[in-house]
C-alpha cells in the first residue's frame, strides 16, 4: 500500500522515470511517424507523384495510427501501459526496416499503413503517464509526455541528412534500429502499478459510445486542429517551403522545424499554464491566436496593378521565408498550448475513463492529421496555390471558434457573484 502510495507522489523517482522513458518512447515514436514528410520528397521525384498523390503517401501512416488509438486506449486501462506501449514499438520495427526495400507506389502505402502503427502510441502514454500523478499535477504530466510530438522536428534533423548523405533507403533502416533500441530502454526503466488497471468488462462499442456525449464530440474537434493540423503542416512544411521559396531539403527541413520543434516541446507548459488558468481559457485563446496567424498564412503571392496618376504601377503583396517561418513559429507555439489544454479537459471531465476517451479524441485528431494533407495536394492540384492549405484551416478554426462560443463562452457569466475571478482580483485576495 505504501509502495503505491508512493508512486503516485509528484516526486517520486518511479514516477519521474516512467515520465522521462515514456516521452522519449514517444518522441522516437512520432519521429517514425512523420518520416515520410522528409523521404516523401525524393520518393515523389522517383515516382513522379503529383500533390494529391503525395498528399495520400504521407497521410497513410497517419490513418493507421489514428484508427488504432480507440482500442490502445482500452488496453492500456485493461492490461497496462508497459506492456501495450513496448508490444506496440516491437510490432512496428519489422515494416520500417521493410521499408527501405519498397520500389512501387502501392508499396509505400500498404507498408506505410503498417508503419502508422507507432502514431498510437499517444493514447497509450497518455493515461500510463497521467496515474502516476495526482490530479493537481495531471495536466502538466501529460503536457510534458506530449513533448515527444517534437519528434517530428527531430525527424526533420535527421532524416535530411541521412537522405543527402546515403539516400532515403537509409532512414527507414535507421529509424528502426533507433526504435529497437528505444524499447529495450523503455521496459529496463518503466514500472508497472496494478491499481493503474481499470477493471472493465466493457465492450469497445460500448466504450465508443461515449462519442454520444457532446462534450467529446467538441474535444474532438479542437483536437483534429491543433493536433490534426500539426501532424498536416509537419508533413505538408518541408516540400512547401522548397515548392514556394526554392530552397534547399536540409534548409527547408530546418525552418519547417521551426514550427515542428516549439509545437512539440511546449506541450509541458501549456499543460502547466491548464493546471493554473483552466482547460477553457488555454484553449480559448489558442483558438484566436490560430485564427489570425492563418489568415495571413492564407495570403498567397500576389502582384497587383494600379493605375496612378503617373502610369500604371505593379506592387507585389507576399509573405517573406521569414515572415513566413515567424508566423509558422508563432502557431506552433499556440498549438502545443491547445494539444496539452484539451487533455486537461479529458482529465477533468473522464477521470476514470482517461484511457478510452483520450483513444477516441485522438483518433479525431489522428484522422484530421490524415485527411488534411490529402485535401491541401488536392486544393493545390485545383487552383495551384499553395497557401490554400492554410485557407483550409482558417475554415476549420472559424468554425471551433463559433462552436466554443454557443458552448462555452456564451454561457460564461462575466459579471455578478457567478462570475470568475479575474487575475488583478485573485491577487489583492493574497
Amino acid at each position: 500500500m505504501s509502495s503505491a502510495k508512493s508512486a503516485t507522489t509528484p516526486g517520486s523517482g518511479r514516477a519521474l522515470s516512467v515520465l522521462i522513458v515514456s516521452t522519449l518512447a514517444f518522441t522516437v515514436c512520432f519521429m517514425v511517424w512523420m518520416m515520410f514528410g522528409v523521404i516523401g520528397i525524393p520518393i515523389k521525384k522517383q515516382l513522379g507523384l503529383n500533390a494529391t498523390e503525395f498528399g495520400l503517401l504521407t497521410a497513410t501512416p497517419v490513418l493507421t495510427g489514428s484508427l488504432i488509438r480507440v482500442p490502445l486506449g482500452i488496453w492500456t486501462d485493461r492490461y497496462g501501459g508497459r506492456l501495450v506501449f513496448f508490444a506496440l514499438m516491437l510490432a512496428c520495427v519489422i515494416p520500417i526496416w521493410l521499408m527501405s526495400y519498397a520500389t512501387a507506389y502501392w508499396q509505400f502505402l500498404t507498408i506505410g499503413l503498417f508503419v502508422g502503427l507507432a502514431g498510437g502510441s499517444f493514447s497509450v502514454g497518455t493515461p500510463y503517464v497521467a496515474r502516476w500523478f495526482p490530479k493537481s499535477r495531471q495536466g502538466f504530466a501529460m503536457g510534458v509526455f506530449g513533448a515527444g510530438n517534437s519528434g517530428a522536428a527531430v525527424n526533420k534533423f535527421v532524416a535530411p541528412a541521412l537522405v543527402v548523405a546515403f539516400g532515403w533507403v537509409m532512414v527507414p533502416q535507421v529509424y528502426a534500429a533507433i526504435l529497437l533500441g528505444t524499447a529495450i530502454l523503455f521496459w529496463l526503466f518503466s514500472a508497472h502499478d496494478e491499481s493503474h488497471v481499470v477493471a472493465s468488462k466493457a465492450s469497445f462499442g460500448e466504450q465508443l459510445k461515449a462519442l454520444k456525449d457532446p462534450k467529446v464530440l467538441k474535444y474532438c474537434q479542437y483536437y483534429s486542429i491543433v493536433f490534426g493540423g500539426y501532424v498536416a503542416l509537419s508533413l505538408w512544411m518541408v516540400q512547401y517551403y522548397v515548392g514556394e521559396y526554392g530552397l534547399d531539403i536540409r534548409v527547408a527541413a530546418l525552418l519547417a522545424a521551426c514550427f515542428s520543434l516549439p509545437g512539440g516541446v511546449l506541450r509541458a507548459i501549456g499543460g502547466w499554464l491548464s493546471d493554473k488558468y483552466g482547460a477553457h481559457s488555454v484553449t480559448w485563446w489558442v483558438m484566436w491566436v490560430s485564427w489570425i496567424c492563418l489568415f495571413l498564412l492564407s495570403y498567397p503571392q500576389t502582384d497587383f496593378t494600379v493605375t496612378t496618376v503617373n502610369g500604371p504601377r505593379t506592387f507585389h503583396i507576399g509573405l517573406s521565408v521569414y515572415g513566413f517561418t515567424a508566423l509558422l513559429a508563432v502557431l506552433g507555439v499556440a498549438w502545443a498550448f491547445g494539444k496539452a489544454s484539451v487533455f486537461k479537459y479529458i482529465s477533468d471531465d473522464y477521470g476514470q475513463n482517461i484511457g478510452a476517451i483520450s483513444g477516441i479524441v485522438g483518433l479525431a485528431g489522428g484522422l484530421g492529421g490524415f485527411i488534411l494533407p490529402i485535401l491541401f495536394g488536392l486544393l493545390m492540384d485545383l487552383t495551384g496555390v499553395r497557401s490554400s492549405a492554410f485557407m483550409l484551416m482558417y475554415g476549420v478554426v472559424w468554425v471551433s471558434l463559433i462552436w466554443m462560443y454557443w458552448t462555452e463562452v456564451r454561457k460564461t457569466e462575466l459579471m455578478g457573484k457567478n462570475a470568475p475571478a479575474s487575475p488583478m482580483s485573485r491577487s489583492f485576495a493574497r
